[in-house]
């Protein structure tokens, strides 16, 4: 809804909107759903039941979701017609182009097609998870019938119009909605019928997947088990139009097995989740964000091969300001270095086309050894993940699946290089994950090292990761299950004895855990100032007198995804000095308790330096992209001043790399 973001940026995070609104009610509503039916009436928290969060949320949810539409009827569509994108209604077109779409349904469209009659003798069909389909009422001499058409996922939602001209010399592009142009052939489907009316629905299911690991001889068995039942998790909502008539809409609800309370009933469209197509399809530059050309540190650009330039000092990498491409060089350079004895890497998600993988392929000779530990639970990408590991273990690749009872999010790669000294250790650690495609559009931290002490207590995870050492004590990582909680808590207890001169920062996406917001709480009311710059779920309320009165949250919500969590403390280390930690775990139980997570040390003074002021106090002082939180809950958006600068902290125009250490210059200060 910001008038800021180019047009068709907008369109892109309109579709954004509908995808991430999909995963919350597959997972967390889901959830609650479960929960409400073992324990009601224990209220939370937040002193609610299970059923009066669940009232809450669908409240909030159609109210966002009736916004959404009207920004996209009112405001996006006219935009997009003035810029020669139309959006077109089936009845509002030419008697020629109604030909030619319908000569397109029949040639592509109408084989794909297989309509479901419901009647005593055809019983009501499966309907998969966020399908579309046509409800459609027939009519003949023997009565009134219903049946099912779902609309094909494999083919494109938004339609462009063949023979699409040109306006004024201008390249037009025009899309009609693929359930449109098929509700309007219903009659090749149904012939000698009479076809009165038809409805469109979409239901969300529970996709929550509760692995039983302990129950399973094969983790790798028990994940393809779970992902086969979550086809048919229980429905958790159904969107149906306002034109659908009540007592079909009930008729559906009882089929569906859908409370009055899980139906919703939205304008037009049914889902905006494919708009992003309109993105990919029209090729208009001005109307999108710059194309960011990422940069190489100077560190790199020496000719020199990437474990050599970590032999002489860390390197950090902040994507996707800077380039992926040394990562992926990392592995393949090792993969290829005939000094390099083994190849250790963890994988979360990886992405449908991998070069990590690839290189790790490469790899593989009988002078390599190389380990992975492919995630297998992986939310929503437990397939692709599986279709991975197998690959990598028909290649002779070492390949664990991940540990019983927790899931493994660190970000790690480590090649081990002989050399005229003996053995020497490099690594990679990252706050994102190792997939190419992500590391355009997310913000990530990476650090390239050969520090002696950080490479043993990489190899004492990996050991941890793909054997059965129990390991307890890491020199300088922090690790989730074993330290990791114990050290966050202790910096910020440290910083509490030095009362007003405290300090602390932290930059995470989510903050949930209990005893981590209390911890806060008391850092807070000791006189520690406390700025959090949270992406997405806050637990925590700032500003309330008493008890968070000098801690501040913002969430910084712009054209690239805040995935870097990166934690400051002024006086945290165990000498009393600052100190910075970045990894992959946010102040989550999952993530503190449930899952292997690392925060690494940066302690170059230059790198630092960077993440400490050109990164988080910048990202402070952005009155752009941030928004505030308030004592309430609410949010509201940071406005700057008549005779302030505009700052948008992810607006950098210019790299300069001192030292060989990545320094932005933002554009935003003018």
């Amino acid at each position: 809804m910001d008038e800021r973001n180019p047009l068709l940026e907008r369109v892109k995070f309109l579709s954004i909107f509908s995808s991430n609104l999909d995963e919350f009610f597959m997972v967390q509503v889901a959830g609650l759903k479960d929960r409400r039916i073992v324990a009601d009436g224990e209220p939370g928290r937040d002193g609610m039941s299970f059923t009066e969060q669940l009232a809450a949320i669908k409240l909030l949810v159609s109210d966002m979701s009736t916004r959404q539409r009207r920004c996209w009827h009112e405001e996006l569509v006219p935009q997009l017609r003035q810029n020669g994108i139309y959006i077109e209604n089936y009845d509002d077109l030419s008697a020629r182009d109604r030909r030619a779409l319908t000569d397109y349904f029949v040639r592509q469209v109408y084989p794909v097609l297989t309509p479901l009659a419901v009647d005593p003798g055809h019983p009501f069909p499966h309907i998969s998870n966020l399908s579309i389909n046509l409800l459609v009422v027939i009519e003949d001499k023997r009565g009134q019938h219903i049946a099912r058409v779902k609309i094909p996922s494999v083919l494109p939602r938004f339609v462009q119009v063949p023979e699409s001209d040109r306006d004024n010399g201008r390249r037009r592009w025009r899309f009609v909605l693929q359930e449109d142009i098929i509700g309007n052939n219903l009659h090749f489907l149904f012939p000698g019928k009479k076809v009165t009316s038809h409805h469109l629905f979409r239901i969300t299911r529970d996709a929550d997947i509760e692995f039983r690991e302990q129950e399973s001889e094969s983790l790798l068995k028990m994940v393809e088990e779970e992902i086969e039942a979550r086809h048919f998790g229980f429905v958790v909502r159904l969107t149906v139009e306002p034109d659908m008539p009540a007592e079909l809409r009930t008729w559906l609800a009882n089929k569906l097995d859908v409370a009055n309370d899980e139906i919703y009933i939205l304008p037009p469209p049914v889902s905006l989740r494919d708009a992003i197509q309109i993105y990919a399809a029209v090729d208009r530059p001005d109307l999108k964000d710059p194309p960011l050309v990422p940069r190489i540190p100077d560190a790199l650009r020496d000719g020199s091969t990437i474990l050599d330039a970590i032999a002489r000092q860390d390197i950090l990498l902040y994507h996707p300001y800077d380039s992926f491409a040394p990562v992926v060089d990392f592995v393949r350079q090792a993969a290829h270095d005939e000094d390099v004895v083994a190849i250790k890497q963890t994988l979360y998600r990886v992405g449908s086309h991998s070069p990590i993988v690839d290189a790790l392929l490469e790899a593989r000779d009988d002078d390599t050894q190389v380990a992975v530990l492919v995630e297998v639970k992986a939310r929503f990408d437990e397939e692709s993940n599986i279709n991975w590991a197998r690959t990598l273990e028909k290649a002779g690749v070492h390949v664990a699946y991940g540990l019983v009872g927790l899931k493994t999010h660190c970000k790690v790669a480590m090649a081990v290089r002989r050399g005229p000294d003996g053995l020497r250790r490099f690594v990679h650690l990252g706050t994102g994950n190792y997939n190419v495609a992500t590391a355009r559009i997310y913000t990530d931290i990476g650090l390239m090292t050969a520090d002696e002490d950080i490479a043993a207590d990489v190899t004492d995870v990996f050991n941890f990761l793909t054997g059965y050492s129990a390991q307890t004590e890491y020199r300088k990582l922090l690790v989730a299950p074993v330290n990791l909680r114990q050290r966050i808590t202790e910096m910020i207890e440290r910083e509490m004895e030095f009362g007003e001169q405290g300090r602390i920062i932290m930059k995470m996406n989510s903050l949930s855990d209990y005893s981590m917001v209390e911890a806060l709480y008391r850092a807070a009311q000791a006189g520690v100032k406390i700025d959090l710059i949270v992406r997405g779920i806050c637990c925590l309320r700032p500003g309330v007198p008493g008890v968070s009165e000098n801690i501040r949250v913002i969430s910084i919500v712009g054209r690239f995804l805040e995935h870097a969590r990166v934690f400051y403390f002024a006086h945290g280390g165990r000498d009393g000095k600052e100190c910075l930690y970045a990894g992959s775990a946010d102040l989550m139980r999952r993530n503190l308790d449930y899952r292997v997570e690392i925060l690494f040390p940066v302690e170059d003074p230059r790198l630092m330096a960077f993440l400490r002021d050109d990164l988080l106090k910048f990202q402070l002082r952005d009155n752009v992209r941030a928004r505030q939180l308030q004592p309430d809950g609410s949010y509201k958006r940071i406005v700057p001043g008549a005779d302030e600068p505009l700052i948008d902290s992810q607006d950098y125009s210019n790299f300069s790399t001192p030292s060989g250490t990545l320094r932005l210059v933002p554009q935003a200060m003018r």
